[in-house]
């Protein structure tokens, strides 16, 4: 009898190992579960790095275009505060010119006020032409005084500069003030 027990014991081992390798694939441990190797770790590692490089190198560009935007416009900006402050000295020199009693001064007024004129166009600064009987325009023009239209003037037009006007680069750095007729 220990004889049949030991040949069903047997035969009930051989059964179990049946079973067990007839198990579904999902039960049994796979070789696609395994670890990721050394390799794939590195290329995953790199992939990311260059994704994080090229996210801070855009980042980086933004960064200098706007500053370099900035940078420009507060020069520009400065420059232009600059010469407004020395527009009066032109608007001076053009009063000293028309009090001027003698010949010899006028030509050196003359002068200086042509000096300055040709710095003022080498920082690309134009003088808003408006004279007498032109059309107002308050785009590049502010008005002063009303004055009503005499004989032969026409209505809105300017009857008198008082101070020029000037642009820069087409924008109006100072707006002319007139006396305007109505």
């Amino acid at each position: 009898m220990s004889k049949k027990k030991d040949e069903l014991k047997h035969s009930d081992e051989e059964e179990l190992v049946e079973v067990a390798s007839e198990q579904p694939a999902e039960e049994q441990p796979s070789e696609e579960k395994k670890e990721p190797s050394e390799l794939e770790k590195a290329l995953a590692a790199a992939e990311d790095y260059k994704r994080k490089w090229y996210s801070v190198s855009a980042e980086y560009d933004n960064f200098r275009k706007r500053n370099q935007s900035a940078v420009s416009q507060a020069y520009a900006e400065g420059r232009a505060e600059a010469i407004l402050k020395l527009l009066p000295v032109s608007d001076n020199f053009g009063y000293a010119l028309d009090g001027a009693s003698d010949e010899k001064t006028k030509q050196g007024i003359e002068k200086i006020i042509k000096s300055f004129n040709t710095i003022l166009a080498s920082l690309d600064v134009e003088e808003i032409a408006l004279n007498v009987g032109d059309p107002f325009d308050e785009s590049v023009a502010e008005a002063i005084m009303n004055v009503p239209a005499g004989e032969g003037e026409q209505p809105n037009t300017v009857n008198r500069v008082l101070k020029k006007g000037y642009k820069q680069g087409g924008k109006v750095i100072r707006f002319a003030q007139v006396i305007v007729t109505n």
